[in-house]
């Protein structure tokens, strides 16, 4: 009987044992991940059990935290202006989760970054940090001005402005774009709302200013001059090039010509051939350069990274495997380079800036719920791209093709602005497919500075326009002038 007592005893404290040793390594192995799994229903709870900080644009929140009615998540995100501000906040679902700022910046906003940590009296007490607030750098007017530009012309597209001396995202819109309070909830119809919109073939959840790549066409001519110049394949902009229209690709039969007649860009000088966006300049300039030199300019300005901005954004794309035909053909912005909308702002930027590339950032400061300051954002220089004295030629030849050649719809009066429009062609049968419209431009203080450089991107495919139409200085130019425009009058 004893000794059966006994066996009993040792297997309990077996059982006891091996209790105790589960409950450490749940708590102090696995404690951490269990709290922060999104199926724990207790991390929700906690998650939206007070409201949050808010992100703040022109000294104004766009952003705010509503009661829900009889649920145990007790408030939800709502959203200012939503579509306008989308591809900066991003969503925060109770049952999709959080993108963009509001996922970068979770731990500011909900009050649980241990820079927010209350005192000892209020740990003791259990009360919860309050969330703190995201200072953006966005331009309201210039954000306003961005989108409704892209919504009145009904198309998909994308818009970035940069403060080039800083890195400064002054705005950042795409559209078709999306409310992010029509599904911030948890009900069925939320959810079917979330799933319409992302099934949507027009991507409304996409955020096409930094997450999609696109073919630059010819505003790519822009860093192809300063490849060119910069590596002394090139001297004077102004002396004719001996470059014939149309151009043959080297090793090939392939002839390729230029939107206005031939005859006007045979032989012409750089300046002329930007003026007019002659094809057979800028063709011959890269195969010139060669694909190394290329991909080494377009590396300073920002291709083949990421940027973190701080929301992370597609790399842009130059490829390091090219012939000679396909090198010739990035000259203008064809064949296989692609990039973001945000990424040719920064070549502009980086033009208009004298060389000088910023890192791009859309958040100037964290803030407490006191108004204390948690962090704040110093400009970063990424490259110096080109020297001064390559940007300033092309500069000049910017600043010629708004005054006297296809840029002229984006002139402002009294200020001096460069810029440069393209169509991309893309697609397996570019026949068939409509091309994309570009534009890129910067505007000059002065003091010869410039605070603030835009790309536009437009995708026409669903805008009732017929082919011939579609050109960045018809379509992108304006939409560009009007951003300048609301940053200068500020």
């Amino acid at each position: 009987m004893n000794r059966t007592l006994g066996h009993v005893a040792v297997f309990c404290g077996l059982l006891v044992m091996a209790l105790l040793v589960r409950v450490t390594w749940v708590q102090a192995v696995r404690g951490e991940s269990l709290a922060e799994d999104p199926h724990n229903r207790r991390v929700l709870i906690e998650a939206f059990a007070q409201p949050r900080g808010d992100i703040i644009v022109g000294g104004e929140a766009i952003t705010g935290s509503e009661e829900t009615p009889g649920s145990d998540l007790k408030y939800k995100r709502v959203f200012k202006d939503g579509p306008m501000y989308a591809p900066i906040t991003g969503y925060f679902s109770q049952a999709q989760g959080a993108t963009f700022l509001e996922g970068v910046h979770k731990d500011v906003l909900s009050g649980k970054d241990v820079r927010l940590a209350t005192g000892p009296v209020d740990r003791l007490t259990g009360k919860k940090a309050r969330g703190g607030d995201v200072i953006t750098t966005i331009d309201p007017k210039a954000q306003q001005a961005a989108y409704k530009g892209l919504t009145d012309l009904g198309a998909k597209g994308a818009v970035v402005a940069l403060d080039p001396g800083t890195g400064k995202i002054l705005a950042m819109a795409s559209t078709p774009s999306y409310d992010p309070s029509v599904f911030a909830g948890n009900s069925r119809e939320e959810g079917e709302e979330f799933t319409r919109l992302d099934q949507d073939e027009a991507k409304p959840l996409s955020n096409r200013a930094i997450r999609e790549s696109y073919p630059p066409g010819s505003t790519f001519k822009i860093l192809t001059a300063a490849a060119a110049l910069e590596h002394g394949v090139l001297a004077d902009i102004n002396a004719p090039s001996g470059v014939p229209a149309p151009y043959r690709l080297p090793l090939s039969s392939t002839e390729i010509g230029n939107v206005v007649p031939n005859s006007q860009c045979d032989k012409v000088s750089m300046k002329t051939g930007m003026q007019w966006s002659c094809n057979n300049i800028f063709l011959d300039a890269a195969h010139r350069t060669g694909k190394d030199r290329m991909r080494e300019t377009a590396e300073k300005f920002g291709f083949n990274k990421e940027q973190f901005t701080p929301v992370r954004t597609a790399a842009s794309g130059y490829p390091a495997e090219l012939d000679k035909p396909q090198t010739a053909l990035t000259g203008m912005g064809q064949g296989s380079v692609t990039t973001t909308p945000l990424q040719m702002a920064m070549v502009t930027a980086g033009l208009a800036n004298d060389g000088k590339v910023m890192k791009p950032y859309m958040v100037d400061e964290l803030r407490g719920p006191d108004l204390s300051l948690i962090e704040r954002t110093r400009p970063e220089e990424l490259n110096q791209a080109v020297s001064p004295g390559t940007a300033r030629k092309v500069q000049e030849m910017m600043e010629y093709t708004v005054s006297d050649g296809t840029g002229s719809k984006v002139k402002i009066d009294g200020v001096v602005v460069g810029g440069k429009p393209g169509t991309a062609q893309h697609g397996t049968d570019v026949r068939d497919e409509r091309p994309y419209a570009w534009f890129v431009s910067y505007a000059k203080q002065s003091d010869g500075t410039s605070p603030v450089a835009v790309a536009v991107f437009i995708d026409p495919a669903d805008m009732d326009i017929s082919r011939s139409d579609i050109a960045g200085g018809r379509l992108g130019a304006p939409i560009a002038k009007a951003v300048m425009e609301a940053v200068l009058k500020k």
